[in-house]
């Protein structure tokens, strides 16, 4: 069981360690470089480090040095190959390394990292090892807004009647908005949803200066709602219901039954975008992001549909064209704050 745990753990911090944030233009050419110092464990299991006096080197190639017998914590080791500036990992301990070459290094501690300003291949100085070094935190945000196509309505009908008397307003709104459900039933289609969403009885008053207000009659409200994928169905539904006897639409709105795809496209642009610029920031400071410190989700959210509201006019029902409707798409944004260690050198 304790081998399978931590054969899981290696595998999900070697995908941690190769694990690539690309962004256009971010990656570049770079020189070799040659590392020496002391092989070193991460502080998750799975990864290695090559630290030296100048800097940590984080291997994103470990694994095709492993099998070597020198290869061990504590190992003095020289290594060749050249720093990713296009690899992220999830804790950043040590600047991205793809070796070439690892050999055995043999002679002390000292020995192994003395030099503090190694030299490559084609005789440059290294990167890490040239100049004084400084570390800085920046802070950045991205958002990002995606458009996604609505698959639902949400349609709000009510019938309104008015009379002296209370008894008959509600007789008459409640034959009315049995009429309705009906209409609205056969016009939506068997797939959709149909519920009373409200219910009033109300009286009105008269206001006359001097006197105390008075009743002088009764308004009963009866609100359904109708649920429906069948977007191209939503103008036949709001005419039969006039037909019917509806006479207020209380509000249209469209939007997804299940948008968490959608969000999750905003959120990870989002996060590239703030990730870039980071990049941008330390690449004008003169250095590179060596980790992310913290990132944290400042909202990814829907905007609010658009919602229609209407009275139905006396002649809604005798119209000889079908009410239009467009749903349109709804956009959904994301935005990322992000919080990186920046390496510059001065």
């Amino acid at each position: 069981m304790r081998k399978s745990l931590s054969a899981v753990r290696a595998a999900s911090v070697a995908l941690a360690l190769l694990f690539a944030a690309q962004v256009p233009g971010a990656a570049q050419e770079t020189k070799e470089l040659t590392v020496v110092g002391r092989l070193t464990p991460t502080v998750e299991a799975g990864g290695w480090l090559v630290v030296a006096d100048y800097g940590k080197y984080l291997l994103t190639n470990a694994n095709e040095f492993r099998r070597q017998p020198w290869f061990r914590e504590g190992a003095a080791v020289e290594a060749t190959g050249r720093v990713r500036d296009d690899v992220m990992s999830l804790h950043m301990e040590g600047v991205p390394f793809q070796a070439r070459t690892m050999r055995a290094r043999g002679g002390s501690r000292r020995d192994a990292s003395q030099n503090n300003t190694p030299q490559s291949a084609g005789g440059q100085a290294a990167v890490a090892g040239s100049g004084s070094r400084a570390f800085v935190r920046v802070a950045v945000t991205g958002e990002s807004s995606v458009q996604a196509q609505p698959d639902t309505a949400v349609l709000t009908l009510a019938v309104i009647t008015q009379n002296a008397s209370p008894s008959e307003a509600q007789a008459e709104n409640a034959s009315k908005t049995e009429a309705l459900v009906r209409a609205v039933r056969a016009a939506a289609g068997a797939g959709a949803e149909v519920r009373t969403s409200g219910y009033s009885l109300q009286p009105q008053y008269a206001y006359k200066e001097g006197v105390p207000p008075f009743i002088t009659g009764y308004v009963a409200r009866n609100a359904v709602t109708l649920t429906t994928g069948e977007l191209s169905r939503v103008g036949s539904v709001i005419d039969a219901a006039s037909r019917a006897g509806g006479n207020n639409v209380d509000g249209l709105s469209f939007t997804l039954r299940d948008d968490a795809q959608a969000r999750q496209r905003a959120l990870s642009e989002a996060t590239r975008e703030a990730l870039s610029k980071a990049r941008a920031v330390a690449a004008t400071l003169g250095g590179s992001v060596v980790r992310v410190v913290e990132v944290q989700e400042a909202g990814a959210t829907r905007p609010p549909a658009p919602v229609y509201t209407a009275e139905f006019g006396r002649a809604a029902g005798t119209a000889q064209a079908p009410t239009p409707v467009e749903p349109g798409s709804l956009e959904i944004r994301a935005q990322v704050q992000l919080v990186a260690e920046v390496e510059t050198r001065q």
